[in-house]
């Protein structure tokens, strides 16, 4: 084959390519465009679309013991440092061939080009998936608007009615994390041990696998639910996450639920319920907290009811405690017409994030402050969530409180 032919059939591969990654790139900018103009559109997607991602991509990502999506983040991290560093090289050698001598740099330029071609591919890659997986899901109808029959509105109550209403629900989740506090396994030191529990079959069944059970189960009530979860898998950098003050991440490119498993083991049943209630299509955070809730509390498992009512306990007397601070004397009429319940030192004590132990070990060893990884974290997430249209960013996770009171209301 002459050298003139081979040329040819290159020119006309690289002009394939350079075609799919325009169409490619075409389709990432429609699906986005679709689904920030129509909630049908992101609805349907959720309900015929992604399951078939969880069931086969999902399934496959399962079969690996460690979570795949971290170290994908960690590869991806390396390639991006790597874009970044050959930047200036990449260009000093295409200045070189042009000036002085060409062969003495092709080797390096070619490398530079082929370097930079695979990290604009993968770009594109990781956009389509994000988009597949992750974007698309915050513009469909909520939880609460495909769920929640009732056409009330909190704001259309006086402000002692709705004190006096979260004061009922607070005391319901604080009263039953008192009698539930009495009812754990406890070591000797008194912190709560998790022994496991017992399938419907009379298997035993790990934390793991009963968050999947209860997910499944709550699925039979609310039919987005159903449908396969994989194992939840704990991350390997943990210690990174507690920095972050994170207790689990929900992986968009590869389908995985993954939790924090340094943190106390009081977090960890509804961390799992809520990174699994993402893999079924609820991606805003408050939803997830509150479907982590019901699924925990709705369990037959006395240890994850627990741990679901402290997953909102606090975000409740959070809010009490905002209204005692601002209007005091309006919070104080709704406290003599519903008295708050006090909680015990032993419930706040299961309520922590993080054993001062573990703080001390993973202070002593981190390669980064504590308080910059925190706000590092903070800044991104709050600008993940803006820029997929949630507007008040990461004070959305507190938001789990209004469906609450929707939901006893």
């Amino acid at each position: 084959m002459s050298g003139k032919n081979i040329l040819s059939m290159r020119s006309g591969s690289k002009s394939v390519r350079k075609i799919i990654f325009a169409a490619g790139a075409a389709l990432v900018a429609a699906l986005n465009i679709a689904a920030w103009n129509s909630a049908a559109f992101c609805d349907w997607y959720i309900s015929y679309i992604f399951p078939v991602w969880v069931n086969t991509y999902g399934r496959f990502t399962g079969l690996f013991p460690f979570s795949v999506g971290e170290w994908m983040l960690i590869a991806g991290a390396l390639l991006l440092a790597g874009a970044a560093l050959f930047l200036l090289p990449w260009l000093v050698a295409e200045l070189i061939r042009k000036v002085k001598n060409r062969d003495a740099v092709s080797g390096l330029i070619h490398f530079f080009r082929r370097y930079y071609t695979f990290f604009a591919w993968t770009l594109l890659a990781v956009c389509l998936v994000m988009t597949l997986n992750c974007f698309i899901l915050y513009h469909a109808h909520t939880f609460s608007q495909r769920y929640f029959e009732s056409k009330s509105d909190i704001s259309d109550q006086e402000p002692k009615q709705q004190l006096e209403e979260l004061i009922r629900v607070y005391n319901m989740v604080a009263q039953n994390s008192i009698n539930l506090s009495e009812r754990m396994d406890r070591d000797e030191n008194g912190r709560v041990v998790y022994s496991g529990s017992v399938g419907k079959n009379g298997e035993r069944l790990d934390m793991a696998d009963k968050a999947r059970q209860a997910m499944k189960e709550l699925g039979k009530t609310y039919g987005q639910l159903d449908g396969y979860y994989p194992r939840p898998k704990a991350l390997y950098f943990s210690d990174f996450m507690c920095q972050q003050y994170m207790c689990g991440y929900y992986f968009p490119f590869s389908m995985e639920a993954n939790y924090n498993d340094v943190m106390y083991i009081l977090n960890i049943p509804s961390t799992m319920c809520h990174e699994l209630a993402h893999l079924r299509g609820f991606i805003y955070e408050d939803e997830a907290n509150f479907i982590a809730y019901l699924a925990c509390v709705s369990s037959d498992d006395v240890f994850f009811q627990y741990a679901g009512y402290l997953s909102v306990l606090t975000y409740l007397y959070n809010d009490l405690y905002r209204a005692c601070q601002t209007a005091p004397q309006t919070f104080a009429m709704a406290a003599e017409a519903v008295q708050p319940v006090s909680v015990t030192d032993k419930v706040w004590e299961d309520s922590v994030f993080v054993t001062q132990e573990e703080w001390d070990r993973i202070n002593s060893h981190a390669l980064l402050d504590t308080e910059f990884v925190d706000k590092a974290a903070d800044i991104f997430i709050d600008t993940n969530l803006k820029v997929n249209g949630i507007s008040d960013g990461s004070v959305s996770y507190s938001r789990v409180v209004s469906l609450l009171l929707e939901y006893y209301r």
